[in-house]
């Protein structure tokens, strides 16, 4: 279950408008504030999937990290219950000159699986990743979807009740699209909860039954995907050239 009652998340930007701490832009003084996330509320419950749609810089990305643990609400309050699996960039948390194995590891330690416990399972990732001989290679030599190959395959150790999916699915071959589409149904089937945001709407349909559209940092529509969703394109096309 995930609950949100108010939440901002709000960005300090130095003179030269790089994203600085709070502490530094008290320190500095000049600079600039922005809401990445205005007053957000909204409930998840038992078995749903939920889509984020909207245009780039609307607040998916930022949203999906407040769930992830990633950024502390600096307004409202935010209730989350399950384990939570997040696959929120393709190259989060990956070391170039590391190999698919070494990186594997470190993802799960990251998420919050024991040293032990990803010794154990590695080559289980190994096979799920579907990478192969590339596993025992430097990820700098990866294509995007082998990355997000890797990065899913590591996040299904966590065996997610809560699975968060920020663009990645997009990178991923039909094989893998598919892979991904019955893990989704399944958590959700088990009464666990998806949330995925992208621009790929055909994808986030299928896993997807309900969609929130965000602009600005705020909520502009919620509801079943096949409502919401034409909504926002509706806006989108009335835009004046």
């Amino acid at each position: 279950m995930i609950r949100a009652d108010g939440v901002g998340i709000q960005f300090f930007f130095n003179r030269h408008l790089r994203v600085v701490t709070p502490g530094e832009a008290r320190l500095r003084g000049k600079g600039m504030t922005t809401w990445g996330l205005r007053d957000i509320s909204f409930a998840i419950g038992s078995g749903e999937g939920v889509a984020l749609i909207g245009p780039s810089g609307s607040g998916k990305t930022t949203l999906l990290r407040v769930l992830a643990g990633i950024f502390v609400p600096d307004r409202g309050r935010l209730e989350m219950r399950g384990r939570v699996g997040s696959l929120l960039s393709i190259d989060a948390g990956l070391m170039s000159l590391l190999t698919g194995r070494e990186n594997a590891r470190l993802l799960g330690v990251i998420g919050g699986l024991s040293r032990r416990t990803m010794r154990g399972v590695i080559e289980d990732v190994k096979a799920r990743s579907d990478l192969g001989e590339a596993f025992e290679r430097p990820v700098l030599t990866y294509s995007q979807g082998m990355k997000a190959r890797l990065g899913l395959a590591v996040a299904e150790e966590v065996d997610p009740q809560i699975l968060l999916l920020d663009e990645v699915h997009e990178a991923l071959d039909h094989e893998f699209r598919d892979f991904l589409q019955q893990r989704a149904q399944a958590i959700v089937e088990a009464g666990g909860v998806v949330v995925a945001a992208g621009h790929d709407h055909p994808m986030l349909a299928r896993l997807c039954s309900r969609a929130l559209w965000m602009q600005n940092g705020e909520i502009r529509g919620d509801g079943r995907f096949e409502e919401v969703q034409p909504q926002y394109l509706d806006a989108v096309h009335a835009k004046p050239a």
